[in-house]
């Protein structure tokens, strides 16, 4: 029985011309983490589980996914707990390591781990895959892309300012100008979930909050009733601030009702304190708003969150990258307290945003340059060391088989080369080799003791 070739669900494979656009925008984001400061680490593709497990909230755990055990480990299962339906207990005893969920939990560890080397604060950055039992959309895969860059070791508001600073300089390089990042703080989401009798359910709270632009005010409100007992009397608060727009006016309203402890007045001292440094500097910045319906679901997250959306139509590819402020995250490691902060470029929806709406541009389209069309070994032979000068400039592909000259040419055309190189029995007598530009049709006669700088195209 034969296999039929396919990929698990989630997953996609990557062609040439797809593999080009994606380098072409890491390339822009890796370059503006660079100009800020910050250096590349790689860590492992998987985690001890117990790193994972507890820092993502329950919808993120269930997500993870485990590594079965090999071997001998295997017979380590605990039956009884699967027998119990005690999953978490019975998934551990099978299963040591998960593949990674994020970037940020392993930055925490991996920064735990080599306190004693790392100069704080610490400005790193990682453009690696990660891995989500989620389910498949568009923009939305089980294993993608993400591009972090995080700050370890100081409180300075200066580097959230400089987190809206590179998302603005790389959205404004890839041409993507109907985006809009989103600012919110958590101690003033903590605000509100006092103000409404839900503090005891925070991160509950947070989590269905963090609906809202899926589902809806009425559906978010419902779920915060069924799920955590949202009194009617507090509907109409929660419905005023979801309708909030402007930035001045959701300032305004965090000043007047929603400072009730030293916690929230920090946050909106530093949430104006941004919003005066953006104003100030607003010819580098991209569109930004404060809004109090921004959640961010994550558990690590302690002080300002940001998500970045495409604005012209919000629900067609979700946010396109997203951050904030932690400051608990190297506890768990017996580390000592560092305070955080990170953003993250979704790969895969900006691809996609940029995809659909034509703005890659066209030199990116292929690497295909020169082809040389086969006429023999003895000519190939011949020709190679003018074909390695011209390497030194431009990429060469010689086909690899003296086939008919039309195949060759077909070849040419269907992989978009924009020259080939001619170099037959004529040519070889007169100690010449031709360039063709294929889109023009026009022949330049080059010699072959020409010196490379003199070569015609």
């Amino acid at each position: 029985m034969s296999l039929k070739p396919s990929i698990p669900k989630g997953t996609r494979d990557y062609h040439p011309e797809i593999v080009l656009k994606r380098n072409y925008i890491t390339d822009i984001i890796r370059k503006v983490f660079i100009s800020y400061g910050y250096l590349e680490i790689k860590t492992p593709s998987f985690e001890k589980i117990k790193t994972l497990s507890g820092k993502y909230g329950n919808e993120g755990d269930r997500l993870i996914f485990n590594i079965l055990n090999s071997g001998e480990k295997v017979k380590k299962a605990n039956i009884n707990s699967l027998k119990n339906n005690n999953i978490p207990e019975f998934v551990s005893s099978i299963s040591e390591k998960a593949l990674r969920y994020d970037l940020t939990v392993p930055l925490a560890r991996y920064v735990s781990q080599y306190q004693n080397e790392i100069k704080f604060p610490f400005k790193r950055f990682q453009i690696q895959n990660v891995w989500r039992a989620d389910r498949p959309q568009k923009g939305r895969y089980q294993e993608f892309t993400q591009c972090d860059a995080d700050v370890i070791g100081s409180n300075s508001l200066y580097l959230e300012f400089e987190m809206i600073q590179m998302y603005s300089a790389v959205f404004k390089r890839l041409g993507l100008k109907k985006v809009e990042i989103k600012i919110n703080h958590r101690e003033i989401l903590a605000s509100i979930s006092r103000k409404i009798e839900l503090s005891d359910n925070f991160l509950d709270f947070v989590i269905i909050l963090d609906k809202l632009s899926k589902i809806g005010i009425d559906k978010v409100i419902n779920e915060l009733k069924k799920k955590l007992g949202l009194k009617d009397k507090y509907q109409s608060i929660l419905n005023d601030i979801f309708k909030i727009k402007s930035s001045q006016e959701t300032l305004t309203l965090i000043k007047d009702e929603l400072i009730d402890d030293k916690s929230s007045d920090l946050a909106y001292r530093e949430l104006k304190e941004l919003y005066d440094l953006l104003c100030i500097n607003s010819d580098d910045i991209i569109n930004f708003s404060f809004d109090l319906n921004l959640a961010r679901g994550l558990d690590y997250y302690t002080g300002a969150i940001f998500e970045v959306i495409n604005v012209s139509n919000q629900d067609y590819i979700g946010s396109v990258g997203g951050g904030g402020r932690y400051k608990n995250l190297t506890e768990r490691f017996n580390s000592k307290n560092l305070p955080g902060i990170g953003i993250s470029f979704g790969l895969e929806r900006i691809f996609h945003l940029i995809d659909d709406n034509d703005l890659f541009p066209d030199h990116i389209k292929t690497t295909n340059d020169v082809l040389v069309i086969n006429f023999g070994k003895e000519y190939i032979h011949k020709i190679l060391p003018i074909l390695n000068k011209i390497r030194s400039d431009r990429n060469v592909s010689i086909y690899p088989d003296p086939v008919k000259l039309s195949k060759q040419f077909t070849y040419a055309d269907k992989n978009k080369f924009n020259y080939v190189i001619i170099f037959g029995q004529e040519e070889m007598k007169k100690e010449i080799f031709k360039i063709k530009n294929l889109k023009s049709g026009k022949e330049c006669i080059n010699s072959i003791k020409s010196h490379a700088k003199d070569f015609k195209f």
